[in-house]
């Protein structure tokens, strides 16, 4: 039956009914995070969602307790994963008046990313594909080259992915599909 459901209302298979029936009560009933296109977790907080770009299988603020601020603009590429509680803020409050935001660049994550537990991304960062960012790294600079693991405050590389082996990951059909 649950199958049935959302293959008619062409719902995720990676979440189960009650993460869409918690959206619904939250997003369309309370008004909750309302100008958000796809569903997301009741504790998560997306603002500006309107400027987000995001690709294929990209989900920002399923996870829970995400916060989400893009008013500077934030693009997402294929197939990344944001974790528990991560924090990406496209824009910093204004040094003297605090009810405006600071204009930067926008942030641009690339495709096949992992955005861990407690991690925060702060403006005009941008990273790579196949860049990971390890639970509860303060990302503060660009790493666009990618295939990298980064960690720490303020997060740095860690260690290096194999190039090859994440190109030859991306031609999957898990990836092509």
């Amino acid at each position: 039956m649950k199958q049935i459901i959302q293959n008619i209302f062409g719902l995720r298979k990676d979440v189960g009914l009650n993460f869409y029936l918690a959206d619904f009560v939250f997003r369309k009933i309370l008004r909750q995070n309302a100008n958000t296109k796809w569903a997301i977790h009741y504790t998560s907080t997306l603002i500006s969602p309107e400027n987000i770009s995001r690709g294929k299988n990209v989900y920002p603020g399923d996870s829970p307790g995400n916060f989400i601020e893009a008013v500077n603009g934030i693009s997402i590429g294929d197939y990344t994963n944001i974790g528990p509680n991560v924090g990406i803020l496209s824009a910093n409050h204004h040094l003297i008046d605090n009810t405006q935001h600071s204009p930067a660049p926008p942030i641009k994550i690339g495709s096949f990313c992992w955005i861990g537990m407690n991690a925060v991304i702060l403006p005009g960062v941008e990273l790579g594909d196949f860049t990971v960012v390890g639970a509860g790294a303060v990302v503060s600079k660009s790493f666009a080259e990618g295939y990298c693991v980064l960690g720490g405050t303020p997060a740095g590389v860690i260690k290096t992915l194999d190039k090859a082996a994440c190109e030859a990951f991306r031609k999957t059909k898990y990836a092509a599909g």
